[in-house]
């Protein structure tokens, strides 16, 4: 018996026949007895749920001559035509073959023709997210008011791939994948039509590893059968498709409680001999920790959420109590992280085999990374306890005039603090109490006491006191840019006043007046107000006082305005007549400075 064409032969003819898909099923099968058919139907999902089935489904049950009705008949000859992919009114292409716009253009054109011999056209896309950008644009207009004898099914496994305006104007149905006790249904059926017997535990494999997916189930299923095998057995399953088997689950999970590195890597090896196929392995080991997690947990009421013979529960609820929550968990949650990494990496076994050894070790990493901060590198380290620790006196300060902090490490030793003796004589700054907790800054202190003047926060100069830092004042007449040197010698090492060169200053009695077009200067020299007037009572004698002002701003002409001043200036007039020449344009100066053409 040749199972070349097991898919195609079982395939469903019917919306009964289709397995899962339930409410997509009843909302095909009325649309097409009530006869209220959408412009454009979607079809997404994974592969293998039925999408194009459907489609061809739904074609027949539109266009039967025993209709309309709820299911076709396939017995017309419509339905018949439909079945072996002849009839012309009714257009399966393939989106990976028909990709360019030109092909768009030509089904557009056929569809404005009546169809020859059905009561409606149907025009199935299959893979349709392989379309071009252009050939969507071209199918939008007719997408969304197509004859009304034509409709449009795209099937596709990527809609993310589709752009919104098409998706917006087709109605799209999500195909899900179907549960395991569907697929075994489906696949016990098939059986019993082939009469061919079968475990039911053989049965179940093929659907777990089919993964929801009927197409890969059926292609599973006549790999098997090609056997030629008289029932269907279990170790025919695993010896065909190369899937471990649950006394290996088993023994790796035994291994991996006892710690028993030798024998994780002759299992693995036993693995790889057999040609499993490793990423049905990962997903078996991950649901194999899955289970062991729910029986520790939730004991025997567990044993509905797994869909295991009751013998095979026996032996993973044996299993159960052995392991830590912690380690379930751990486990867990590592085999679902590295089944990718195993599967793309460029030596899968030993990536398995890292991923075996590592769910072995797992008591000892938990511990590592349950130590608590500040304990070191060694795990078995434990860390002093912190009442244990005195606190220490305060130390004599170092040369820069900070205590040295405590140390962050508890088992190296305390510095040995300096005598007070070999410290230089400085004057300390009395700083305001800080929190144990904060860490000292490593900064320099001035040399000189002084109150720090800021602005925004940042510190821009010093107020300077009395005393022997204040420098001579220049013998002569007092000058603005006499001040400005004066201001820039401060031999108290702080930062020089803020453009104060940029401004104009004019001594009016016992004023000075501080002066400049920039409004922002102006507002720097403000906050700098104490200091410029202590240097100013120390450069032009006690009793001045610094004040600054804005000028006013002069109200703007307009460009008309100036134009007109421009035409009546004297100058102008002459260098219009003699250069023959026109006003095209007047900008206003800036900062006295005529501005520079614009690109």
């Amino acid at each position: 018996m040749s199972q070349e064409s097991l898919t195609a032969r079982y395939r469903p003819q019917s919306f009964a026949q289709v397995a899962g898909q339930d409410s997509v099923k009843r909302i095909l099968s009325r649309a097409a007895a009530t006869g209220r058919v959408a412009p454009a139907y979607l079809f997404s999902g994974t592969r293998g749920v039925g999408k194009t089935t459907l489609a061809r489904i739904f074609a027949k049950a539109l266009n039967c001559q025993n209709g309309p009705a709820e299911e076709p008949c396939n017995q017309c000859p419509v339905c018949r035509q439909i079945t072996l992919g002849a009839a012309v009114d009714v257009v399966e292409i393939d989106g990976a073959s028909n990709t360019g716009v030109d092909n768009v253009r030509r089904l557009k054109e056929d569809v404005g023709y009546a169809p020859l011999e059905c009561r409606y056209k149907v025009i199935i896309i299959d893979e349709a997210h392989m379309l071009s950008k252009a050939a969507f644009n071209a199918l939008l207009k007719t997408l969304e008011e197509p004859p009304g004898h034509v409709t449009f099914i795209m099937a596709t496994t990527e809609p993310e791939k589709f752009p919104q305006t098409i998706v917006s104007r087709c109605q799209h149905f999500v195909f899900k994948r179907l549960p395991q006790a569907d697929l075994v249904r489906h696949l016990g059926g098939v059986l019993e039509r082939e009469a061919i017997a079968a475990e039911p535990s053989a049965v179940t494999l093929i659907a777990r590893r089919g993964a929801g997916s009927v197409r890969d189930s059926m292609s599973l299923l006549g790999q098997v059968l090609a056997l030629g095998s008289e029932s269907l057995t279990l170790a025919d399953v695993r010896e065909v498709l190369g899937l471990a088997g649950g006394e290996i689950f088993a023994r790796l999970v035994a291994c991996v409680h006892g710690r028993d590195l030798r024998g994780l890597h002759a299992l693995l090896t036993e693995v790889l001999d057999q040609g499993a196929d490793l990423g049905f392995f990962l997903r078996e080991l991950a649901g194999c920790w899955r289970n062991l997690f729910l029986l520790n947990q939730m004991g025997d009421a567990a044993r509905g959420l797994m869909d295991l013979p009751a013998e095979e529960i026996d032996v993973w609820a044996e299993f159960a109590p052995r392991f830590s929550l912690g380690h379930l968990h751990a486990a867990w949650q590592m085999t679902m992280d590295s089944q990718r990494k195993v599967l793309t990496s460029m030596e899968p076994a030993l990536a398995l085999e890292l991923l075996l050894l590592n769910l072995a070790c797992l008591p000892d990493l938990l511990a590592l990374g349950s130590a608590a901060p500040g304990q070191g590198a060694s795990a078995g380290q434990a860390a002093p306890p912190r009442a244990a620790q005195t606190p220490s006196p305060s130390p004599a300060p170092r040369a820069d005039g900070f205590s040295r902090g405590p140390t962050a490490a508890p088992q190296r030793p305390a510095p040995t603090p300096r005598p007070a003796a070999q410290q230089p004589a400085q004057p300390q700054v009395q700083a305001p109490p800080r929190q144990a907790a904060a860490a000292p800054r490593d900064v320099r202190e001035p040399a000189a006491p002084a109150t720090m003047v800021r602005e925004n926060g940042a510190a821009f100069g010093a107020r300077p006191e009395a005393g022997p830092s204040m420098p001579a004042p220049p013998a002569g007449p007092r000058t603005w840019p006499g001040f400005v040197a004066f201001c820039a010698a401060r031999p108290d090492g702080s930062r020089p006043l803020p453009a104060l060169d940029k401004a104009r200053g004019e001594l009016n009695g016992a004023n000075l007046v501080l002066t400049s077009p920039h409004a922002f200067l102006c507002d720097r020299l403000r906050a700098g107000l104490p200091v410029l007037t202590d240097l100013a009572r120390a450069y032009y004698g006690p009793g001045v006082n610094v004040r600054v002002e804005t000028p006013v701003a002069e109200v703007r002409k307009t460009r008309a305005e100036l134009k007109e001043m421009a035409q009546a200036d004297p100058v102008v007039r002459q260098a219009q007549e003699k250069f023959q020449a026109r006003i095209v344009e007047v900008r206003p100066p800036i900062n006295g400075k005529a501005q520079e053409n614009e690109i």
